[in-house]
C-alpha cells in the first residue's frame, strides 16, 4: 500500500488565482487622515489584503473577506468596517 506524503501542498502560490472577497458582508475603509503609518493592518491581515502602496495602506478587496481585524487592531481608530453594497 503506498502512503501519500503528509502536509504537501502541490504548486505552492496557487491561491492567488482564486478570489476569495465576494462573500463578504463588511469591507475595510482606511482614512490616512487618521493613519500614524504603524503597519500594524499590514500586520494582522490573515489573508495580506492590506498592501503598502505609493505612501498609503490600501486594501485588496477581491482577497478581503471583511474579518475586521484590521480595524480591530488599528490603534488609531483608522480603519473602519462598513456594509458591503452589492
Amino acid at each position: 500500500m503506498k502512503i501519500s506524503l503528509g502536509g504537501h501542498i502541490k504548486d505552492g502560490g496557487n491561491t492567488t488565482n482564486t478570489k476569495t472577497g465576494g462573500w463578504r458582508t463588511f469591507k475595510p475603509i482606511i482614512d490616512m487622515k487618521k493613519c500614524i503609518d504603524c503597519g500594524s493592518c499590514w500586520i494582522f491581515c490573515p489573508d495580506a489584503s492590506v498592501k503598502r502602496e505609493a505612501g498609503e495602506y490600501t486594501v485588496d478587496l477581491d482577497f478581503c473577506k471583511g474579518c475586521g481585524i484590521c480595524a480591530n487592531e488599528c490603534p488609531v481608530g483608522a480603519i473602519e468596517m462598513i456594509l458591503e453594497e452589492k
